[in-house]
């Protein structure tokens, strides 16, 4: 197959032979031919433009030379096509999920591929079967799902929910009856291959294929002409940059737009240009009347996730409203130096105590807010004081009236309430959010130490405190206890326990600290759920931004395998019906001619 031979030469799988074709690849890769040797090689190649007569007895590989080659400088570029990352993941994730669900016209495990390897010596044991009538039995490979799995694996995926804007609505994707994926676009199966699809398998499959495929080392029969480009892809990020500054999403994405101004169909280019005419004039219009709003056009995306509209004015309780307000106070710059100074007076008061952190800081925020304003209403009884408004405002607690609503949009990022995403298709009220704590090795700890972590959880309310001079969105949530409730496992994957609840009387943070995430229920069942990071929507003026960090891969945390070559690993699943297919009368006929 001599795949290897374009890794570096010390890489393990170049050494090893019975995970490929049974031989060691000790070959350099080829060197790519320049513009100039390719030109060579096609001087005497005849060119037949259209569809008329093809060119016969053409020799060598190539059968028509580009059109390009006419520019003077084309066969000075060193990179001459553009491969394009987006269709490249599309079809590759197909490929992939094809052969898993065993998709008739997507999978790549069919009677060919099998007697391929036969002929190539390798794979003995998958060798296909005929049996009486025109069926052929290919036995189950260690990668084919049985109908149990499949299930489990199409269930997983149907009970996703997913963040707005995050991708398609995946139950939708899902067709249970026939156990496929049906209807993905290009984003869908970036999102699939990057996130969904390495918890969606976890449960199934043993172990070694599916961290294979979580590191994305695809089997031989994955290996067509698509699969084979992502080979290229690392020599064209050397000359060309990051993919995302050429990549086709920008690109199909506007074409969308295109098409929905397709009213006639029978006249497409036309109803392209005035539907463009139109709205450009509509816009430049626009922007010669202030505070004035186009008529017909649909408000802009990023004025919907920094929306604020729609709270409803709700009473708390003193105890809930006095927590809120001592975490605005413990996370406001201006009054460090006002905790310093409260939790030194503290051991200062009680000497005897002053070794047990956990009694100072329960200590500490029992009464920091009263001593803080009185401490304050003292300074601000002197002639020359620098105390600035906001510092006096906070003295005073926020309004027991707060503004409650179940959306808010910030920094890119749109949450809800896990109230109104249970009445929902998506999930937004996963949130995430890095902080330091006191942290105790046991509950009789005295002497606890200061350290990050991070803390995951739900969103129960949204509100607005109302500091009469200033309002302060913080979000009241749900936290998974971090001593029982979370675990990394082997594959590096997070798991929460949700029912694990952590302290009640620590529960809020401001709606800018919070990073969203979402949870998908393990498919190994249980109480845990898997923990998906996302990454915020980058808004400008005129069109959403792709955003170029990528998502953490989940194969950071496996471990190196070094198995797959061992002479014990079954290629052939002995828990697993095999597969029946039909026998191709036409590739049977094209074998016994050659």
């Amino acid at each position: 197959m001599g795949h290897q031979r374009f890794l570096p030469q010390a890489h393990r799988f170049c050494k090893q032979k019975k995970a490929f074709n049974g031989e060691a690849e000790h070959v350099r890769a080829p060197k790519p031919l320049s513009g100039a040797e390719v030109l060579d090689f096609l001087s005497g190649v005849e060119v037949v433009l259209g569809k008329g007569r093809r060119p016969s007895n053409t020799e060598g590989v190539w059968k028509k030379r580009s059109i390009f080659f006419d520019l003077p400088y084309w066969k000075d570029l060193l990179v001459r096509h553009n491969l394009d990352v987006m269709y490249i993941e599309k079809n590759v994730c197909e490929s992939l999920i094809g052969t898993l669900l065993n998709i008739p016209g997507k999978t790549k495990d069919g009677e060919n591929a099998r007697l391929d390897m036969v002929a190539m010596g390798i794979r003995e044991s998958l060798k296909p079967v005929s049996e009486e009538g025109k069926k052929t039995f290919l036995p189950a490979a260690c990668y084919t799902l049985s109908r149990s799995e499949k299930k489990q694996f199409c269930s997983t995926l149907a009970g996703v929910k997913v963040p707005t804007g995050y991708s398609s609505n995946i139950k939708s994707l899902v067709q249970m009856k026939d156990l496929k994926l049906i209807n993905l676009k290009s984003h869908d199966y970036r999102t699939l291959m990057q996130q969904l699809l390495p918890v969606a398998i976890r449960g199934v499959l043993p172990k070694e294929v599916r961290n294979t495929i979580i590191r994305s080392i695809s089997h031989r029969i994955f290996f067509d002409v698509m699969v084979h480009l992502t080979v290229h892809l690392p020599r064209e990020i050397k000359f060309c940059g990051p993919v995302w500054l050429r990549w086709m999403y920008s690109m199909e994405r506007y074409m969308k737009i295109l098409k929905g101004y397709v009213r006639n169909r029978h006249r497409p280019e036309g109803c392209i240009i005035e539907c463009y005419i139109a709205e450009e004039a509509v816009e430049f219009c626009s922007e010669y009347l202030a505070n004035a709003r186009t008529i017909g056009v649909p408000k802009g995306i990023e004025e919907r996730i920094e929306s604020r509209s729609g709270f409803k004015v709700i009473p708390i309780d003193y105890k809930t409203l006095c927590e809120a307000h001592y975490y605005v106070l413990q996370n406001t710059t201006v009054v460090d130096p006002y905790m310093c100074e409260h939790l030194s007076f503290v051991r200062t008061l009680h000497p005897m105590k002053a070794k047990n952190e956990k009694w100072l800081q329960a200590e500490h925020k029992r009464s920091f807010s009263s001593w803080f304003k009185r401490k304050i209403e003292t300074e601000l009884a002197r002639p020359e004081n620098t105390i600035s408004q906001q510092i006096r405002w906070l003295t005073h607690e926020p309004k027991r009236e707060v503004l409650s609503n179940s959306g808010y949009g910030i920094d890119g990022y749109y949450y809800n309430t896990s109230d109104h995403d249970s009445r929902s298709t998506t999930q937004n009220s996963g949130v995430m959010v890095e902080a330091e704590s006191l942290h105790m090795s046991t509950t009789k700890d005295k002497n606890p130490i200061y350290a990050n972590m991070l803390y995951y959880g739900v969103i129960e309310d949204i509100w607005e405190l109302n500091y009469t001079q200033f309002k302060l969105p913080v979000f009241r949530c749900k936290w998974v206890d971090n001593k029982g409730g979370v675990k990394v496992d082997e594959n590096g994957f997070t798991l929460v326990d949700l029912n694990k609840e952590g302290d009640p009387n620590d529960q809020f943070i401001f709606a800018s600290q919070a990073k969203q995430v979402f949870y998908v229920n393990d498919p190994n069942g249980g109480r845990w759920s898997v923990v998906l990071t996302t990454k915020p929507k980058l808004y400008d003026r005129d069109d959403v931004c792709d955003n170029i960090e990528e998502t953490p891969s989940f194969s950071r945390g496996l471990p190196e395998s070094d198995d797959i070559d061992n002479e014990d690993v079954a290629y052939v699943r002995e828990d697993c019906e095999g597969i029946y297919v039909e026998e191709d009368t036409t590739s049977r006929k094209k074998r016994k001619r050659t």
